[in-house]
């Protein structure tokens, strides 16, 4: 496997960790103003497939010895883009965002301009845009094609979920 495909694949893995820092500072905050978490299965769940999809992609970078191409430029592109959108959507929610499915007894709906043009920004501009990234940096078709299907059901398991709790906790979305 090519060194660059390595360096890039690890500056995707290690801002990816920062998110999952931020996440957890925010789920602290989230306990203390007694906010009660749902899904928390299926929010597992979702944790181990997309870390799962890291070390698939990341694999078959190495099993298959791929070497940089300009897919994997393209793919570093995706990658920058769905980081900024991750964090457009972190700014906009501020300590609300987490990767757990949290409603505290005083929430309010967030009506930023994303949330006003995207239902479910964070799925839809960047963890899709994301996998499918890192799959693209790696040349890891099989993952791509595979993986990434099986990925997306307990996504839409959440989004159900997510909808549901909002619709039941907030009259006005």
């Amino acid at each position: 496997m090519d060194s660059a495909i390595l360096i890039l694949f690890s500056l995707a893995a290690i801002t990816r960790l920062a998110s999952l820092v931020k996440s957890a500072a925010n789920e602290k905050k989230l306990k203390k103003a007694s906010a009660k978490e749902y899904g928390s299965k299926n929010s597992k769940l979702l944790v181990f497939c997309h870390t799962l999809f890291y070390i698939s992609c990341l694999g078959e970078a190495i099993l298959l010895n791929r070497h940089i191409k300009s897919i994997s430029f393209w793919g570093f592109g995706l990658f920058i883009f769905s980081m900024a959108m991750l964090w457009i959507v972190i700014f906009s929610l501020k300590e609300m965002w987490t990767m757990k499915l949290m409603i505290a007894p005083e929430q309010k709906i967030n009506k930023s301009s994303i949330f006003k043009y995207f239902r479910h920004p964070n799925y839809f501009l960047n963890i899709i845009p994301e996998l499918i990234s890192i799959a693209l940096i790696c040349q890891a078709w099989f993952t791509l094609f595979v993986g990434l299907p099986l990925y997306l059901i307990p996504l839409a398991i959440r989004i159900v979920q997510e909808e549901k709790l909002m619709k039941t906790h907030f009259d006005n979305y």
